[in-house]
């Protein structure tokens, strides 16, 4: 079982959400969609620097919620989110109104199983799997509210034939090392020699019971 939440948790990391974000775009300009393009770029980005301000602020500053353990928005969940159920829409979006929303929902199941993966895997806890997928489905639903108002669309199919590939080659690809770029950026404007971790937070409270 522990395979199955580490393949997931590997599908919904940087090297594979991220050139599917990417490659999102890339469609959108090649359809010459340039509003949806903004919009996708915009929204993604605005997720994205999300999760990266609330993990600084926590590494950097000890700021989060300790009560249930937030330390800043999952970004497997959120990129996830954001990414599988736009995906699957625009895959499915000149086959009729009912194939792209099931083509969106089989996203937004794969998002949900991969952020789920994050909490077996000890990656992540509830609370940051919980609102860094409601982060993403936001940036998703978002989008496919801007997109179900365009009429006028094309290569329809060139989508799956970006995403295919990184798909498969997900599994040989070196893990990016984004969480350790967003720590040293966290030290380096807080002046701190070594990170706040969640461990703090489990250890103060065991010295509290004792």
């Amino acid at each position: 079982m522990m395979y199955f939440w580490h393949l997931l948790s590997m599908i919904g990391s940087l090297a594979v959400t991220g050139p599917i974000g990417a490659a999102i775009a890339i469609y959108l300009i090649a359809g010459k969609q340039w509003r949806l393009t903004l919009a996708w770029a915009m929204l993604f980005g605005i997720g994205m620097a999300l999760v990266v301000i609330t993990k600084m602020m926590f590494m950097g500053w000890g700021l989060g919620v300790e009560s249930v353990e937030f330390a800043g928005f999952s970004g497997h969940a959120m990129r996830a989110a954001a990414v599988y159920p736009v995906a699957g829409y625009l895959v499915l979006r000149s086959s009729g109104p009912y194939a792209r929303y099931v083509g969106a929902a089989a996203g937004v199941i794969l998002a949900v199983l991969i952020s789920i993966s994050r909490v077996p895997t000890l990656a992540h806890s509830v609370s940051e799997v919980v609102t860094g997928a409601i982060l993403g489905l936001a940036v998703a639903g978002g989008f496919i509210y801007f997109a179900s108002r365009e009429h006028r669309w094309a290569l329809s199919r060139m989508l799956a034939v970006l995403c295919l590939p990184i798909v498969l080659v997900a599994p040989n690809v070196e893990p990016i090392p984004a969480e350790d770029w967003i720590t040293q950026v966290a030290l380096k404007l807080s002046g701190r020699d070594h990170p706040y971790t969640r461990e703090m937070w489990r250890h103060n409270n065991s010295n509290v019971a004792h």
